[in-house]
């Protein structure tokens, strides 16, 4: 067989033709199984595939010889022979995650269960519209690549994830790096050797948060990230929803209320000039700038910069000003997603991002506003529940993704 990269990446356009053709997909259809399914047996994946049981013990026999599958022995049954039952081997191959936020960069691993195997962080980051942060974006995913302990030539896909619109199928962010004539994709690809798949973060963490904590029913799920901004990813029949364009999502920019705030997609009035991380830090500035009380006071006399986590983190330590911020936004929030659970009827709703470190300061009076505002029996229907998932979950979103795409499990 040629190289991983190779048997993968192949396209169906290329002159492959005959027996060997015909193997190949009947292969990657036999790893797209188990990667799904687990470990079965050569029966099993006869009944699935709908293949012969000659060719299967033959396939199934190349990929255990060429280290994919693994042959895990014997199964007990009820009685009759025992059939040996087949699994992936963890360490045949592996994909790349990268998260590209606005003040932090990380990277992972992840094997072909979606394990991560290696995952580290870049704080000392800043992302900027200029040709030298793109510059600094590929060092750094070349630096972790290098130095993962991962063989390169195992890493058949990599995910990178960034904020702003995205379409995944041209590889273009509309928001960074817009100049070049090639994508964004493009670039990363050709600099690092990897394949890329760009995506949306807040649809990569969406991705993350759906595949590693969904129930077995849930097919139609929100996730609602209130970090800095504001954004949804939208999972309907067990997929992600991306529009006609890949830009579904943008739930921060509707035209939610009358005020003059310029949001920073240069309208009046979006959700995001109230209802974000953003919007907590200016409010509470100010408010201290006014002599509002709060234990962040030195802080803002100091001249140092006041985040949204510090601001949670003075509510936990009771403070007045940032416990009635949190609950204002939150309030502010569930309206709003009563609006959007009165639209999507899902199964769930899971809020992540900066503000969900608030708990109950944030999902009390959430929940309560959106109760108050959706129809009784779509809220009734509809679980809430916070992220458990770190910083990772976009970058591991994105490997998820790349590994799907790669497989033909997309």
């Amino acid at each position: 067989m040629a190289s991983l990269t190779e048997f993968f990446n192949r396209q169906e356009s290329e002159n492959l033709k005959g027996i060997s053709h015909k193997n190949n997909i009947i292969k990657r259809n036999i790893i797209a199984h188990m990667a799904l399914n687990g470990e079965c047996t050569l029966s099993e994946l006869t009944k699935e595939l709908h293949i012969s049981v000659p060719t299967i013990t033959k396939l199934v026999q190349e990929l255990v010889s060429e280290n994919i599958v693994t042959d895990l022995g014997k199964v007990e049954t009820p009685g009759g022979r025992r059939p040996n039952v087949f699994g992936l081997a963890s360490s045949a191959i592996y994909f790349a995650g990268v998260n590209i936020g606005r003040d932090e960069m990380s990277f992972l691993i992840s094997d072909l269960q979606n394990n991560i195997v290696k995952e580290e962080s870049c704080p000392d980051f800043e992302l900027q519209d200029r040709p030298q942060c793109l510059e600094k974006i590929c060092s750094k995913i070349e630096q972790f690549i290098e130095s993962c302990g991962v063989d390169r030539s195992k890493i058949l896909g990599m995910g990178v994830s960034i904020s702003g619109r995205v379409n995944p199928d041209t590889g273009r962010s509309y928001r960074y790096f817009t100049s070049s004539e090639e994508s964004l994709s493009q670039i990363i690809e050709t600099r690092i050797g990897i394949r890329v798949l760009l995506e949306n973060d807040t649809r990569a963490r969406c991705y993350a948060e759906y595949t590693t904590s969904k129930s077995q029913n849930e097919r139609d799920v929100l996730y609602l990230h209130l970090g800095r901004g504001l954004a949804i990813g939208i999972v309907m029949d067990g997929k992600l929803y991306y529009g006609k364009s890949g830009f579904a999502g943008e739930f921060g920019h509707i035209p939610f209320f009358d005020n003059e705030i310029i949001c920073a997609c240069g309208k009046k009035g979006c959700l995001e000039t109230e209802v974000s991380g953003i919007a907590i830090e200016e409010k509470f500035r100010k408010l201290v700038s006014q002599g509002v009380n709060t234990i962040l006071r030195d802080k803002y006399n100091a001249n140092e910069p006041i985040r949204i986590d510090d601001i949670i983190e003075a509510a936990k330590r009771d403070d007045n000003l940032s416990i009635e911020l949190i609950e204002e936004v939150g309030e502010k929030a569930g309206k709003a997603v009563a609006f959007l659970i009165n639209t999507f009827n899902p199964e769930a709703v899971i809020v992540g991002g900066n503000l969900a470190e608030a708990g109950d300061y944030l999902m009390l009076p959430l929940k309560s506003a959106t109760n108050k505002y959706s129809l009784n029996l779509v809220y009734k229907d509809t679980k809430f529940r916070l992220s458990k998932m770190g910083q990772s979950a976009s970058a591991w979103g994105a490997a998820m993704l790349i590994r799907n795409q790669i497989l033909g499990l997309a």
